[in-house]
């Protein structure tokens, strides 16, 4: 099916001249039919094609340069679509936080209920044993629910960084607490932490582990034995929390 297509879109790619956003949307759909979770991005800090997974999304991105060649674009894809199809198919789908998604809260599986209702004011947000209780005006309250979830991970993630920081007679600087893909914590040389609001969906041991982790970084910026050494006396089960967040952490990008 795809080499059927090749002359077709290769030559349309070479047509000259032809403006640069009917080139870029030709190769998209060239793009598409080697893998619908395969979408193009033009960036201006990329210095050579690259494809990458977005593990929130579940999309790859064939990364190009801006003066990048097109057709050479839809070459490297096409060269690569064995992996192309392996990471596609294994990436995780996303959830939405919707009426009857679940959501591992704080170790907790827990149904989300929404109860529409115009006349009310606002919205509230209730967190029960096994559901999580919203009541609103708002046809979607999607972003109601990210927020009541990082203002639960802010409380939560304070109280521990804290707790963990004085068995080591220190104290934390500034608590941060963001929505990054790179790292799921970070420590300043000043004490300063940083975290994920998403650990909030990690299992205790593994939101206990990055916890640990950073407070650890707090007496030892390096990664050496001391540092680890350190890093397993104070979580409540590395093993399981670390090699948890080695083997699924990714997961958590799937709530959007």
């Amino acid at each position: 099916m795809i080499t059927a297509k090749r002359g077709l879109l290769s030559r349309a790619l070479q047509q000259r001249p032809e403006p640069q956003s009917t080139a870029h949307d030709v190769l998209r759909v060239a793009l598409h039919e080697i893998s619908p979770a395969l979408h193009l991005r033009i960036s201006p800090r990329a210095k050579r094609m690259a494809l990458r997974l977005d593990s929130k999304t579940g999309r790859i991105h064939l990364v190009l340069p801006p003066r990048a060649s097109l057709r050479k674009g839809l070459e490297f894809a096409r060269d690569h679509q064995d992996w192309i199809f392996k990471h596609a198919a294994e990436a995780p789908a996303p959830i939405a936080l919707t009426d009857g998604s679940i959501l591992p809260v704080l170790g907790q599986d827990r149904v989300i209920r929404i109860t529409f209702d115009k006349s009310l004011k606002r919205t509230s947000i209730h967190l029960n044993p096994n559901e999580i209780i919203v009541s609103t005006n708002k046809e979607n309250p999607t972003q109601r629910i990210f927020r009541f979830l990082k203002n639960l991970a802010r409380e939560e993630i304070t109280r521990v960084s804290h707790e963990k920081a004085k068995q080591i007679n220190r104290i934390p600087g500034d608590i941060r607490i963001g929505d990054t893909k790179s790292r799921w914590g970070s420590c300043s040389q000043e004490g300063n932490l940083s975290f994920s609001w998403r650990l909030v969906l990690a299992p205790l041991e593994s939101f206990d582990y990055v916890i640990a982790h950073e407070v650890a970084h707090m007496a030892h910026m390096d990664h050496g034995a001391q540092f680890w050494a350190l890093c397993e006396e104070l979580s409540a089960d590395f093993k399981a929390g670390h090699g948890w967040m080695k083997k699924n952490g990714h997961q958590l990008m799937r709530y959007v």
